[in-house]
């Protein structure tokens, strides 16, 4: 009789702690505060270790000491970027040393907004505290749901304002004036100089199952919020929009082009992180160094061109500097798709033919340019016997004309593989 009497207690006890937990935070929600408070308060009631990450494991808000964070580390549930590996983590509970972790879906009206970390490594997390993760999860929906709503009205402002910027439309006598106000009033820094980057989720490969819109646009989301906690931890003033197909960030590097290379790595890096979670592949474009708002228009359309041509030339993944793009940049400046492809069948003939044989061959042609008609070097280059690569020789002048003998017509076949790698 007494043990039930304890047991009842035990129960009442644990469900007058959820109630209480629950109003503290809709306290803090109604109270306009944030995804740390709620982690916070979660974590001194229950007494856990508590992060709130994004669906791919990237951190919003914590409330962990160092013990915490070195155990995950040691299990293997957080990758070198600092991302929290919620896929290993799934809803399940994961044994630790002394305790364990376990991960509560964030969601609200049937999407997925965050993820809920919960770690003790005192013992197994009760029952109890299941329920009261739940209802804190509940809760921390609320507030993410209203964040992204803010955020989405400020995105727009932002990028209604940075279209204008790219296309001149800020003009006027006190035009530089209108702009630093504008960008104040955004919290960004405009007057350094910078890169403009462009980056693009990849499209999905030909062989992929379909997806929704909604799917698309909860991926664009993720991966512009991606980029804003980036450049946030980075510095609070960079720029960072979203322009729905498109994020773009205005990333103040030093002047000196491996400065520059530098920083842009590192950003891209920590975007991307081990690639776990569902993140996304995306590819970036980066412009040259911009140093006045003059500048700004022209850089936005160098970065778009060299994501493009950058994700033609190297596939999905890639990350393409405009001015590494070399006669790339000339050709992707001809409007004109269909007249660039006539003249790679005009000059390659056979060898412009999407077939394996033709491929093969294009491969060995290139080699051949690359080494100045090197015969000995090419064969070498491609394992071939110094006879065998003879022969292709033969074969490739016979359907092209006299390549070791014409630099001319060298320099026409040049463009013309240039113009099939991006034209395809």
């Amino acid at each position: 009789m007494t043990s039930q009497l304890t047991d009842q207690d035990s129960a009442i006890e644990a469900l007058a702690r959820i109630d209480a937990l629950h109003r503290a935070l809709t306290q803090i929600v109604l109270e306009d505060g944030t995804l740390d408070n709620i982690a916070a308060e979660v974590a001194r009631v229950l007494d856990l270790a508590v992060l709130v990450t994004s669906t791919d494991g990237r951190e919003r808000a914590a409330a962990v000491t160092i013990d915490h964070r070195a155990v995950l580390d040691e299990h293997d549930l957080v990758d070198p970027t600092g991302r929290i590996r919620v896929e290993r983590l799934g809803g399940q509970s994961v044994p630790l040393p002394g305790g364990e972790a376990r991960s509560q879906r964030v969601a609200a009206g049937g999407s997925d907004l965050a993820r809920l970390i919960a770690v003790k490594l005192t013992g197994p997390i009760s029952e109890n505290d299941v329920h009261a993760l739940e209802r804190a999860a509940a809760v921390a929906a609320l507030l993410i749901t209203r964040q992204e709503a803010i955020t989405a009205v400020e995105n727009k402002y932002q990028g209604d304002f940075l279209r204008d910027l790219f296309l001149h439309r800020t003009g006027g006598p006190n035009s530089d004036e209108y702009v630093a106000e504008h960008a104040a009033t955004f919290g960004w820094d405009l007057d350094r100089p910078m890169v403009v980057l462009c980056a693009e989720v990849d499209p999905l490969g030909a062989d992929a199952a379909p997806v929704s819109r909604l799917v698309r646009r909860q991926w664009q989301e993720r991966f512009a919020a991606a980029w804003r906690q980036v450049t946030r931890g980075l510095d609070a003033t960079i720029p960072t929009v979203d322009f729905s197909s498109e994020v773009v960030v205005l990333l103040p590097v030093p002047d000196d082009a491996d400065g520059a290379h530098d920083v842009v790595r590192r950003a891209v890096t920590a975007v991307a992180g081990d690639k776990g979670g569902g993140r996304r592949p995306f590819s970036v474009g980066v412009s040259r160094l911009a140093t006045s708002l003059d500048d700004l228009p022209e850089a936005y359309a160098q970065a778009q061109r060299a994501v493009e041509v950058g994700r033609r030339v190297h596939g999905s993944g890639s990350t393409t500097f405009f001015d590494s793009l070399g006669l790339h940049r000339l050709i992707a400046l001809i409007p004109d798709q269909s007249e660039l492809r006539s003249f790679a069948h005009d000059v390659l003939g056979p060898l412009a033919d999407d077939s394996t044989e033709a491929a093969d061959l294009r491969r060995t042609l290139q080699v051949l340019l690359d080494t100045n008609f090197n015969v000995a070097e090419a064969a070498r280059s491609q394992f071939f016997h110094y006879n065998t690569m003879r022969y292709r020789v033969s074969k490739l002048e016979r359907l092209l004309g006299p390549l070791s003998a014409d630099p001319h017509l060298r320099l026409d076949v040049a463009v013309a593989l240039r113009v099939l790698e991006i034209t395809g």
